[in-house]
């Protein structure tokens, strides 16, 4: 294992994840969904809680993985999570139940994110996860900075999309668009930006400008 490897198991083995999250992602597993790791649910949860997010909205709700890891950065922020499947979703709020978070923190939506994403209010949000369908990732953020507020986040899990963004030699239409993604938000002077290679890859897009 080389010593880029053995950093990065260690960066996912120090982190200890509380009961409601290890029983979230063994369920997710389970059903052959790919949770965030733990190192990304940590990092989600430390920029949750800096930057006081209040009201959040996250593409992909999965089986509440990715939302518990943000309730531990926000305990008293709103949820508001789109996911097309309803089963996930259902999980999903037994997960936060069972976690003591209050159901009015959150509001499950299930529908496509490309429909709901329109009716969302501008600016609104401190904080937006996007993990979901990766074809449409750069629809999503697009969407996502569209929501957020100046001085809000959006975080998007698994964009180096499982080590083959930086091979040259993947080509297929996903790898693609993420690095279509990356290229574009590179040149951008509206985001302030970072990669992260905790699990899968995060890319952190914080608006700077309306």
């Amino acid at each position: 294992m080389s010593e880029k490897d053995l950093s990065w198991k260690f960066a996912e083995d120090f982190i200890v994840e509380s009961a409601p999250i290890a029983a979230a992602r063994a369920h997710s597993l389970e059903n052959g969904i790919e949770p965030i790791s733990p190192a990304v649910g940590a990092q989600i949860a430390v920029i949750a809680a800096a930057t006081n997010a209040g009201s959040i909205i996250e593409v992909g709700t999965g089986m509440g993985v990715s939302g518990l890891w943000m309730f531990a950065g926000a305990p008293d922020a709103t949820l508001t999570s789109i996911d097309i499947e309803l089963d996930f979703q259902q999980s999903a709020r037994r997960a936060f139940t069972e976690a003591g978070i209050p159901a009015n923190r959150a509001r499950l939506i299930a529908g496509r994110a490309l429909d709901v994403l329109p009716r969302m209010n501008e600016a609104s949000y401190d904080l937006v996860l996007v993990d979901a369908d990766a074809a449409s990732v750069i629809e999503y953020v697009e969407h996502g900075l569209r929501l957020v507020r100046v001085g809000g986040t959006v975080l998007v899990p698994h964009a180096l999309w499982r080590g083959r963004v930086a091979d040259p030699a993947q080509r297929d239409e996903t790898v693609a668009d993420f690095r279509t993604l990356l290229t574009e938000i590179a040149a951008s002077t509206a985001v302030l930006a970072a990669l992260s290679l905790a699990g899968d890859g995060l890319l952190q897009l914080t608006r700077m400008n309306t």
